[in-house]
């Protein structure tokens, strides 16, 4: 009878139900659940335990990238106010690559991947494991949709935190990134900067932990999830080594254990509207053309109807404000010294562009969260008011035509002009691509077409940001043009077009563009043209033949066979 009463006080009675423990209550409960509570036992449970939620913290840590370097003590302070609020935190791994340093090689086909891979991650596990509740913590870019749409997919009370963002480098007494390196690089083969400035800015442009310092993919998604209402206030503007970071990381340790007391999950948050919000704010900051392909991945996995032309449809309402890199002047960490993300917020709130009634995972709607957030300081101009935009419409262009039938993205933020006609220099790859860059044979005029690096063509969907910093660097921003059907990094700019499809790879006209054909792309009317007949399209359609699988076995074939188009959001569940 003790060893029977004893079962009882560890969890082995069955009890009521317990709506805390929805999940939980399924694995360690009841006599035939012992060994799992045996197992439990030894990383570190004791008997109290099993009578609370069980909230699975997933770190994206790794020692790969600087965006991810201190995660694991960010992730130790999620458990802190997991385990300070009644709850039982376990603490499990998910990837992270790296872009910045895969960039320009055939590693970078994992890129995107990735997202995928952190999403299956964390859905296996904690489906697996019965977790209650789950936080998870993303630094770089394409950890933030992986770990959304892990989320998503589960349903449980759920929060997310941002790693935070980097501070800048400094060079020359001014601020650097990774994409001022990128740049450099086109510099350095235009003989504007010599071997010895290029790896002294090598050497200081990363100064420590966090993720890229402009509005590049990670600041964007960052941003994107805290206007969603998956994040906690001005969790996205916030540095990396900071203790407004690691207290961001307890609140979101305690914030998950309220949203298991009322039941409030990430479906109840991950709304349309909601998902309006986010693409809002991603407009008003200028953010990246990432965004596009995240957002309906998310939403996918929230079972929200959104597509390509909602970015069209709230752009045309939604002015660009924010000054930030890299079409403007500053990095994040300027962002955060004025009072970071809700202040802009309550801007656009105010001015009747977001929906306040939306809920968050502080358990109180948008227009609560931010009745008390302060205006930004008298005298900054990192972000403009609305009398004075950056842009007066978005800077995301969703572009259709003979070149993009199901569409392409651009990201035009006005300073590049809003229309380019010119010849196109056709590249099966970014590597040839970019050598021809470099080598001097791009020239003013030229349409540079990087193709068969699609989702299911790279596979992968690399990004082109060596191509583009290259262009940069070289002076041609505004006189070459590039169209690809992969992708950009946020830190890419200039009259640039990605996302193209159908891709190459599925037979869609970039893939059977010529050297000397003329292209077309036109912001204000949204076109995408190539100058070429119906009759010889068809011709020329007749004499394509679809490229052998660059991959037969493992996670690339694998991702080839499932994604689908970038217009859909290059996901693998579809």
């Amino acid at each position: 009878m003790k060893s029977k009463k004893t079962s009882l006080k560890s969890g082995a009675g069955k009890g009521r139900k317990n709506l805390n423990r929805e999940h939980s209550a399924i694995i360690v409960d009841g006599p035939e659940r012992a060994a799992s509570r045996a197992m439990l036992h030894a990383v570190g449970f004791e008997r109290k335990d099993f009578q609370k939620s069980q909230v699975g913290v997933a770190s994206t840590w790794g020692m790969v990238t600087p965006c991810n370097m201190h995660i694991n003590e960010l992730a130790d302070h999620v458990v802190k106010g997991v385990d300070g609020h009644g709850g039982k935190a376990v603490l499990f791994n998910t990837i992270t690559i790296s872009d910045g340093i895969s960039m320009g090689t055939e590693g970078m086909k994992y890129s995107l991947v990735s997202r995928e891979v952190i999403a299956d991650s964390i859905e296996t596990v904690a489906g697996c494991e019965g977790f209650d509740g789950l936080v998870a913590i993303g630094g770089c870019d394409k950890n933030m949709p992986g770990c959304l749409m892990g989320l998503a997919r589960l349903n449980r009370p759920a929060v997310f935190v941002y790693g935070g963002t980097i501070l800048p480098g400094c060079f020359q007494k001014k601020d650097v990134d990774i994409v001022s390196v990128f740049e450099a690089v086109g510099q350095h083969a235009n003989r504007q900067i010599t071997d010895r400035q290029l790896a002294n800015l090598e050497a200081c442009a990363i100064p420590g932990a966090g993720s890229c310092g402009g509005m590049y993919t990670a600041n964007t998604m960052a941003s994107a999830i805290e206007a969603l209402g998956m994040s906690l206030p001005n969790s996205s503007a916030q540095a990396a080594v900071s203790s407004d970071k690691r207290l961001d990381c307890q609140r979101a340790g305690e914030a998950v254990m309220q949203l298991l007391k009322q039941g409030i999950r990430p479906r109840d948050i991950m709304t349309r509207k909601a998902f309006e919000n986010a693409i809002t704010v991603i407009t008003a900051l200028g953010g990246s053309t990432n965004a596009v392909l995240h957002m309906l991945a998310m939403a996918h996995a929230a079972g929200v109807k959104l597509g390509i032309d909602d970015f069209t449809r709230i752009g045309k309402r939604v002015p660009v404000l924010a000054d930030l890199k890299p079409s403007g002047k500053y990095v994040m960490a300027e962002l955060v010294r004025i009072g970071g993300l809700t202040p802009l917020m309550k801007m656009l709130l105010e001015k009747g562009l977001l929906h306040g009634d939306c809920l968050t995972v502080t358990g109180k709607t948008l227009a609560e969260n931010l009745a008390d957030a302060k205006p930004y300081p008298a005298g900054q101009d990192v972000i403009r008011g609305f009398d004075n935009p950056i842009k007066p419409d978005g800077h995301l262009v969703v572009l259709y035509g003979n070149l993009a039938e199901t569409g392409a993205v651009a990201k035009i933020s006005g300073k590049e002009g809003l229309r380019f006609e010119g010849i196109a220099k056709v590249f099966d790859s970014e590597e040839k691509a970019l050598k021809a860059i470099l080598g001097g044979s791009i020239k003013k005029g030229h349409v540079v077409v990087i193709r068969y690096e699609g989702p299911k063509g790279g596979p992968g969907m690399r990004e082109m940001l060596s191509p583009t910093s290259a262009i940069m660097g070289k002076g041609l921003g505004k006189e070459v043009a590039l169209i690809t059907d992969g992708r950009f990094s946020g830190g890419s700019h200039g009259f640039v077009v990605g996302h193209v499809t159908p891709e190459a790879a599925e037979g869609g006209l970039i893939g059977l563009l010529k050297n000397g054909d003329r292209i077309v792309i036109d912001a204000e009317k949204r076109t995408m043209d190539a100058k070429l007949t119906k009759r010889e399209i068809a011709t020329r359609r007749k004499q394509w033949k679809a490229p052998k699988a660059r991959y037969t076995k493992g996670v690339l074939a694998k991702y080839a066979k499932l994604v689908t188009s970038a217009h859909l959001g290059a996901v693998t569940d579809a």
